[in-house]
């Protein structure tokens, strides 16, 4: 990871290396546990590719993160 990327967490990351996500509530799930001191930041670069995914979606991610 290079200077510019420290302290950040991608969602499109998390999504291609947790290919068994099968739904919204996984990935809010996941999001919790991926946090950490020196992950400062959380980016939402895509959307979630599930059909369970609620229109509010960045705002529980974001919830889910901080």
């Amino acid at each position: 990871m290079d200077d510019k990327n420290r302290g950040m967490l991608y969602l499109s990351e998390l999504l291609m290396q947790h290919h068994e996500l099968e739904h919204f509530n996984g990935l809010v799930a996941l999001v919790k546990q991926q946090r950490q001191p020196e992950i400062r930041f959380f980016r939402m670069d895509v959307r979630p590719p599930f059909q369970d995914t609620p229109d509010d979606w960045e705002d529980r991610l974001e919830a889910a993160f901080y």
